[in-house]
């Protein structure tokens, strides 16, 4: 499964799938050809708490050559932990990305 690998400012460890990829850019056209800026987003974004689930959370940044109305994209990202034998490590992944209008 094609995947990519990402580290946010705080050295977390951040993936991709492909299936997610094309999720986004299928429901969000407006971030095909984007794939760079949206893992740019997790590497140099800032990111807040949902509050729906506190273990997901939004990584934002924003961009000049957006197609308008949207300045920023935002990705969700799902941090969760998975048993590997006798270790528990970190499993933290993409669940959807989208263009948006910045709030600031």
């Amino acid at each position: 499964m094609e995947r990519w690998d990402v580290v946010d400012q705080a050295g977390r460890a951040i993936y991709m799938t492909y299936e997610r990829w094309e999720h986004i850019i299928d429901k969000h056209v407006e971030l095909e050809f984007r794939l760079d800026d949206v893992l740019d987003t997790i590497r140099y974004g800032r990111r807040k708490q949902t509050k729906r689930d506190p273990q997901t959370y939004i990584y934002y940044y924003e961009f000049d050559d957006l197609p308008e109305p949207y300045d920023t994209i935002l990705v969700f990202v799902a941090f969760r932990y998975r048993q590997n034998n006798d270790t528990v490590v970190s499993n933290n992944f993409v669940t959807t990305a989208w263009g948006d209008v910045s709030r600031a």
